[in-house]
């Protein structure tokens, strides 16, 4: 994969840069990024540092996105820590912006890098305040700006609506190989983090990566070990290809599902699933392990989740193996007799925690045994 644009430049002169909300509030603060206009849906994040992450993750597509911890920019930019190939996310606001970056791996700042990759940013913006308006209504379209406001730019953002190929649009276009002598391992790309394959690539896995619109036979031939249902952007009843695909390969091999994953595996099981009020996204998120009781903190990007139904759960044999703590939200499921599970927060802890690791490490390690009893 190719890096994000990452050369040096001059940051963009300070002018005056808005953000007009759907329900017709707009906010005034200091342009920090590039020029223009861009629409999309406005979410907040909890998390303190990992901006750099959170901008290339190809799950933030079509959003802007909101910084509740008030400084961000102060360790600059790096070579290391990209998610992707680009910047997906469509806007940037934070309270501050820090000019002048201070960390040994800086080689940009992050104003510079987001004038570069043409992506509208905003500071000086009351992120407390807006953060609780995002709460009150619900997220919502709106319009970053550094140009007039004009009543055209007012219903581009009333008809804004995030695209149904929008997963297809941040997969991979053909199908990848990273080697390895460890499990063969299939991974369908909803948008994929980079972090995600480093971890299985860590572990020597053998892993064909297949586009989001990939039939099942295709990944049948290949005869893997085991599939992973990779995290992206989107509404999971858009996501129909990956659907069907996932119908036709339960039972047939080991499921692993994550965020955008796992609420298109629990669909293909029958589950429904529901757009949050305002979504889970941060490192900061607790999930308690209801077989074990424990408590950890994960790190979440999503705004649909899977409807609790304790009666269609009990007939097909699915067990909720986590919750969110914070509102009681489904954060994970499992079939024994499909031998399928799936979690909606992130597992690979970029940015995040490491308390999760072990989830993937048990899964690994049941694959491994399974295959094994073949042989």
């Amino acid at each position: 994969m190719e890096n994000v644009l990452l050369t040096q430049g001059e940051s963009s002169a300070t002018s005056k840069a808005s953000l007009v909300l759907a329900n017709g509030m707009i906010f005034e603060g200091e342009s920090v990024g590039a020029q223009g206009t861009a629409y999309g849906e406005l979410v907040f994040n909890t998390s303190m540092v990992g901006y750099q992450e959170i901008l290339t993750d190809p799950g933030c597509a079509e959003q802007v996105i909101v910084m509740t911890y008030p400084e961000m920019g102060n360790y600059g930019v790096n070579k290391d820590d990209f998610e992707s190939r680009r910047v997906y996310a469509k806007g940037f606001i934070m309270k501050n912006c820090c000019e002048k970056d201070s960390h040994y791996k800086s080689v940009q700042t992050l104003s510079d890098y987001l004038v570069q990759n043409n992506i509208i940013a905003i500071s000086n913006i009351d992120t407390r305040t807006l953060t609780k308006i995002i709460t009150e209504y619900g997220e919502m379209s709106c319009a970053i700006t550094t140009e007039e406001i004009t009543p055209d730019m007012k219903k581009e953002i009333a008809n804004f609506k995030t695209g149904k190929d929008v997963a297809i649009d941040v997969s991979a276009y053909r199908t990848e190989k990273i080697y390895g002598s460890g499990i063969s391992l299939a991974i369908i790309d909803m948008g994929i983090k980079r972090s995600t394959l480093k971890y299985f690539k860590d572990k020597d896995c053998n892993m064909t990566i297949y586009p989001a619109n990939t039939d099942a036979q295709v990944i049948l031939n290949d005869r893997p070990d085991a599939l992973l249902l990779s995290d992206g952007p989107g509404h999971p009843q858009d996501a129909a290809q990956a659907t069907e695909t996932i119908k036709k390969l339960l039972g047939k091999l080991p499921i692993f599902g994550i965020c955008l994953g796992h609420q298109i595996v629990s669909t293909a099981l029958g589950a429904k699933t529901y757009k949050l009020k305002y979504g889970h996204r941060g490192a900061n998120h607790p999930i308690i392990d209801t077989q074990t009781n424990k408590v950890f903190l994960t790190s979440q990007n999503h705004g649909w989740a899977v409807a609790d139904d304790p009666e269609f759960f009990k007939d097909q044999g699915l067990d909720v193996t986590h919750r969110n703590l914070n509102d009681g939200t489904i954060e994970g499921l499992k079939s024994e007799a499909l031998n399928v599970e799936s979690v909606q927060f992130t597992t690979e802890t970029a940015p995040g925690e490491y308390d999760v690791n072990k989830i993937f490490e048990n899964w690994i390690k049941k694959v491994e045994n399974k295959k094994c009893q073949k042989i």
